[in-house]
């Protein structure tokens, strides 16, 4: 084959290798060729010896033919060779991790070529479908039976759009329970936040008789002046959570500060460097790790007012609260605990102005902790504090000998120590319940005139929900918890009985000053009215002096229908507001709470009928 006149130009030059590589020819699409064939004639160089061919023993490949027939062949085993000396001035290594990383880039660009083309033939078969549905469905009402190609391209982006907004709306709101999915807020008022956090029904049929004194619990506490609340912290019955309510939670003329890193907070009274609040996040445990009730009562009139004389100290008034829980919860909670190393050893355990001995309270393990033990051995330490915990931290151990077990039987003191707990716990200024968040917020409040920020959380999962256990084993910590079974039975009934109470009575004072505006408002119109009728008089009394009403006896009959439509209007307003209260008072059952909502239904009526008898 014949070069062409500009390759027989350049090959009729001088050559030059050593002043680099050949000037460029005129045809640049033959030039690559040019320099192949140039490269070759060269003796020594490296398209020659790839020219010359593989090694002995290895196939010639495509490098068995001229170079001038196959001259692409040719320009690609070029550009292998000139890259060939750069490549192998590289280690080993090195070169290793550039193919590699060639091999990976070729896969990568494999992947999103394939990706591109799923998608490509996804959306044009959706295209498809969803063509032939839309045929089908409005065939009959269209004139034209096939979609144009503009009509597809906006089905097309509609359906990209809602895909789209699918995926956004799944990465926002991951769970069921997003904001944006409860539809029935928007149809149906919003529930009472207090009814039935523990799934139970709303009803509530009591079980024990309390005087209204019992149930009736409105604090007179002054945060201004010597009182203070006590919190009792019962291990494992959400005490923390509750503790922390208590300094960073509460509406406070003086909040409490509390900085980063530091468990307590300081919580003074207003103007006062005085602190109104005895815990474990404001003071501390000045009187020892989770401290019971006979070591509080007889420790923290001295830890709050130090080594001031006894008739020096002003008269305050100790306000008790604490937290309690499901025994079976509270007590593989506790469980859990140990397991994870907790001891609970700085508790000291006071009573009657000692600890206990050695030979009162033995301990269940030999090493430094209990971690890792199994609950069948946590069970079957018959000195586990575990064991009715509750109770013996809310009674009065003095009582029965503290922890000296030989002071009385057995069965004496377990009746001792469950009545001692009970009428601690029903004195106490207030108490709440791990299972029922919102109704001890609704309580707390009330009973102290405080307010917190935020509302409670109830939380149904927590470390002991998620223990499966045998109805066996239940059984068997009901038996070692039979004192704080009956006692929690005692709590839950004082406590939902407490709500009640106080739900009705919040209920009665919001009637009481609806019925207080409809008198208000009933003896302003009646002032008006009056007035207005002795203006008129007065008016016509002053045009004619002379005459007399006698002579005018159409006069009379319009006084007096407007005085019979007032007292009408007046005796249908007071017999409908009157109704409404009856019907109000038997539709609310004794364990149903209703909204505050129509605190005003009754002004708005009486005001209603005023402007239309106008």
């Amino acid at each position: 084959m014949a070069l062409p006149a500009c390759g027989a130009r350049a090959l009729g030059r001088p050559l030059k290798p050593e002043r680099g590589a050949p000037a460029r020819t005129t045809c640049p699409r033959r030039h690559s060729r040019v320099e192949a064939e140039l490269a070759a004639s060269r003796p020594g160089s490296v398209a020659a010896s790839v020219r010359a061919g593989p090694p002995r023993g290895v196939s010639r490949g495509f490098n068995s033919q001229p170079l001038l027939d196959e001259p692409l062949k040719a320009s690609s085993s070029l550009a292998g060779a000139a890259r060939a000396p750069i490549f192998a001035l590289l280690p080993r290594g090195r070169r290793r991790r550039m193919h590699d990383l060639r091999r990976r880039w070729d896969l990568g660009s494999l992947c999103r070529a394939l990706l591109t083309r799923g998608l490509a033939a996804l959306g044009h078969s959706l295209k498809h479908v969803l063509g032939a549905i839309f045929s089908k469905i409005f065939g009959p009402l269209a004139s034209v039976g096939n979609m144009d190609e503009k009509s597809n391209k906006l089905l097309l982006a509609l359906v990209m759009l809602f895909l789209f907004a699918v995926i956004v709306l799944q990465y926002v709101c991951p769970g069921t329970e997003c904001q944006l999915l409860r539809l029935q807020a928007f149809s149906s008022p919003m529930p009472d936040p207090y009814r039935s956090e523990d799934e139970s029904s709303a009803r509530f049929v009591p079980r024990y008789n309390f005087s209204r004194g019992d149930l009736m619990r409105k604090v007179d506490f002054d945060i201004k002046g010597d009182d203070l609340i006590v919190f009792l912290h019962i291990q494992k019955t959400g005490g923390t959570t509750f503790g922390r309510h208590l300094v960073r939670n509460i509406q406070l003329e003086q909040p409490c500060e509390c900085r980063v890193g530091q468990k307590k907070c300081t919580c003074h009274r207003p103007g006062k460097r005085e602190t109104w609040l005895f815990s474990r996040f404001s003071t501390g445990w000045s009187c020892g790790l989770h401290a019971d009730w006979t070591e509080l009562t007889s420790c923290v009139p001295a830890a709050v007012d130090g080594k001031r004389d006894a008739r020096l100290r002003p008269s305050r008034n100790f306000h008790y609260i604490t937290i309690l829980r499901d025994p079976v919860s509270r007590y593989l909670s506790e469980w859990r605990h140990v397991q994870r190393g907790a001891t609970w050893k700085a508790s000291l355990h006071v009573c009657d102005g000692r600890p206990p001995t050695s030979e009162e309270l033995p301990s269940c393990y030999t090493g430094d902790d209990w971690s890792g033990c199994p609950l069948k051995e946590f069970m079957d330490c018959p000195y586990n504090l575990a064991n009715n915990r509750q109770v013996r931290m809310l009674s009065d151990l003095t009582l029965v000998g503290c922890y000296n077990l030989s002071v009385m039987p057995e069965k004496q003191r377990n009746k001792v120590l469950l009545e001692s707990a009970k009428s601690n716990l029903k004195h106490m200024a207030f108490f709440g319940l791990t299972e029922f968040q919102r109704k001890t917020q609704y309580l707390f409040e009330k009973t102290f005139n405080m307010n917190f920020i935020s509302p409670f959380t109830q939380y149904n999962t927590t470390r002991a929900s998620s223990v499966e256990i045998s109805e066996e084993i239940q059984k068997r910590i009901e038996g070692l918890n039979f004192l704080d079974m009956e006692l929690y039975s005692y709590a839950k009934d004082l406590f939902l009985q407490r709500y009640q109470f106080m739900r009705q009575k919040e209920h009665q004072e919001a009637r009481q000053k609806r019925q207080d505006q409809r008198k208000f408002l009933k003896g302003r119109f009646l002032q008006t009215h009056s007035q207005s009728q002795g203006q008129g008089q007065g008016q016509g009394q002053s045009q004619n002096p002379s005459q007399n009403p006698s002579q005018h006896p159409s006069q009379n009959p319009n006084m007096n229908a407007n005085q019979n439509v007032t007292q009408n209007l007046i005796q249908n307003l007071t017999q409908n507001s009157s109704q409404k209260e009856n019907q109000e008072s038997q539709k609310q059952s004794p364990g149903q709470e209703q909204s505050d909502s129509s605190a005003s239904n009754g002004t708005s009526d009486y005001i209603g009928s005023v402007e239309k008898w106008r």
